[in-house]
């Protein structure tokens, strides 16, 4: 087993997840089976319980665990599975060892950080980095270990500790590092003593970087290559300019270029891996159709513009997955895809009214009001993703309302998919109603509270994990059906405390809202959709299936709103047909 190892240093943020994931997509180029980890320096036990605005998306794995969005990454990127192990948390390592000393199992020795919590994590990594996680079910060769958060934080130190000790347990030959540093441009000029001194840093806690990956506004020119290799102490070729490109999907072109692969051919002796024909024939194929995705983004030109309509778009790392599967999409069908962020709160009439009760709003909300609502109606398409709680929910409702009745292409996602179901109940069934969620106290929910969920806990309690929906009879018509190739059932994952109340199923049915997929008991809600008669593409889907979009095989539901907006849905359908967007094996 090799080991690569992705740090960082001055700031977060600057791109590790991409470049470990990219970097994992070079080696599977070789035919070369990949996994990836990630270590989180924070308390808490998964990420399933943090805010959105405050840590981004939580991205939802098969098994129901709830991770950091850079898992989201890999499994894009590398087209694998990952598991709750594959993000590993300080809260889940000391958990881990606080339960081994209470059963005992240290032998009455006094537990401490150096050895037990060190030893602990490494044993975590090397346990988990021979599950298979791709299709062929083989024990990969090359595990990806992103260490979140900045070197030299006492958060990571344990982490750092476990990693100087790590790189002698498997061998120097089998053990690599890349640290990420930040080369800021000031007055046009690149300035490399944060990254200095941040190898600085590293060197004193026992690590040694073989790539030192440099983030830069601007290409990094010769002379600041070489004063880094000089003052790093490392070879020219070991320092790479990892600069703005057109997408991050230009990523793994971009470090291909600076020769990376052939550093890790010859420093992790990967020529001495053993791949069949097979395998290398899947590498090129990869590579393949890696360079004719990117070269399809060079070459689109024709606009499509999708509204956002949110609560957390202050932060848009919070839908992640959600941009991550339009531009899946958006490269399917050759399309520039164009975002734009809506505050759902800015789109609620009563906000742009005075509270005093006149006619006259406050400036600011007036200007915001009309300018969200500006970009919806402008928009190709409108997608209201998952979200909790009560605020803007109004606003979500009206922005379901305007793509109804205005035959504008729209996805709801989780709680996208109950707001269009309120809006329809109040609308076209005529329906004084909400969610529980929003208004415990209404008589008539036609959301409700799932009868199993735990309402005192909320870390991993709510419906996780992937989950079958069961396309019923007669929905052949259905084109979210069409996109899936008329499967029976499907597996999407799920994150979800709420459900359609099955009471009313049969009055929406009769009044043109149906739901076409249905979970393997028959009783709750997975998908609807309006037929072709009332609309181009108007679908709901209780689960999320962003997150199972990957950037060769783009997510159906997002596939369908993209080339609905774009106005080549039939002929995506007619491409399915045929045996287009089918899944991805490499």
């Amino acid at each position: 087993m090799k080991f690569v190892i992705v740090s960082g240093g001055v700031i977060s943020g600057i791109g590790k997840g991409v470049i470990a994931s990219s970097t994992g997509l070079l080696l599977k180029t070789l035919g070369l089976n990949v996994t990836s980890i990630k270590i989180d320096p924070y308390m808490n036990i998964d990420a399933g319980t943090m805010s959105p605005l405050e840590h981004g998306e939580v991205f939802v794995l098969d098994d129901g665990g709830e991770a950091d969005l850079d898992l989201g990454n890999y499994e894009r990127y590398l087209n694998v599975t990952l598991t709750r192990r594959h993000n590993i948390t300080t809260g889940k390592v000391y958990q881990h060892v606080i339960e081994r000393e209470r059963k005992g199992d240290y032998l009455g020795k006094t537990v401490q950080v150096v050895p037990h919590l060190t030893n602990a994590i490494q044993d975590w990594i090397e346990a988990v980095a021979n599950i298979p996680v791709d299709a062929h079910g083989e024990v990969p060769d090359v595990c990806i270990v992103e260490l979140g958060g900045t070197v030299g934080d006492i958060e990571s130190a344990p982490f750092v500790e476990a990693l100087r000790q790590f790189q002698f347990r498997v061998g120097v030959e089998n053990f690599a590092l890349i640290h990420v540093s930040l080369v800021p441009v000031i007055n046009g000029e690149k300035k490399t003593k944060p990254t200095q001194a941040a190898i600085k840093d590293l060197r004193g806690l026992g690590l040694t970087p073989d790539i030192i990956a440099c983030r830069c506004e601007q290409p990094l020119d010769q002379s600041a290559i070489e004063k880094i290799s000089m003052f790093c102490h490392v070879g020219h070729d070991q320092v790479l300019g990892v600069h703005n490109v057109n997408s991050t999907y230009h990523v793994p072109l971009l470090l291909k270029q600076q020769k990376l692969i052939k550093f890790f051919q010859k420093r992790l002796r990967l020529d001495s891996i053993i791949l069949s024909k097979e395998r290398v024939d899947r590498g090129k194929d990869l590579w393949s159709r890696w360079l004719k995705l990117t070269n399809s983004h060079d070459r689109s030109f024709e606009k499509v513009t999708i509204a956002i309509v949110g609560k957390y778009t202050d932060l848009q790392d919070s839908y992640i997955s959600v941009v991550k599967a339009l531009e899946h999409a958006a490269l399917a069908v050759q399309k520039r895809l164009e975002i734009v962020w809506v505050d759902s709160s800015d789109l609620e009439r009563q906000k742009a009214i005075s509270t005093s009760g006149t006619a006259t709003p406050p400036s600011g909300q007036k200007l915001k009001y009309h300018t969200a609502w500006g970009k919806v109606c402008a928009a190709d398409g409108i997608l209201v993703p998952g979200g909790f709680g009560s605020r803007g929910t109004e606003g979500m409702i009206a922005a379901a309302k305007w793509a109804r009745e205005n035959k504008t292409p729209y996805l709801g996602i989780c709680l996208g998919f109950q707001i269009a179901v309120i809006e329809y109940a109040r609308s076209v069934l005529g329906m004084n109603t909400n969610s529980q969620e929003l208004d415990e106290q209404i008589e008539d929910p036609v959301i409700v509270f799932m009868p199993e969920i735990d309402k005192t806990h909320m870390g991993g309690t709510m419906r996780l994990g992937t989950r079958p929906s069961v396309f019923q009879d007669g929905t052949e018509w259905s084109k979210l059906r069409q996109l899936y190739g008329l499967a029976q059932r499907v597996h999407e994952r799920h994150r979800h405390r709420y459900e359609v109340n099955p009471e009313h199923i049969e009055d929406f049915e009769k009044h043109g809202m149906h739901f076409i997929a249905r979970d393997d008991t028959g009783e709750r809600m997975e998908t609807f959709e309006l037929s072709s008669e009332d609309h181009p593409f108007y679908v709901g889907t209780q689960y999320h299936p962003e997150y199972l979009t990957k950037v060769l095989t783009p997510s159906k539901p997002f596939l369908g709103l993209v080339a609905a907006s774009s106005g080549c849905l039939d002929k995506v359908l007619d491409d399915v047909r045929h045996g287009s967007y089918g899944p991805a094996e490499f």
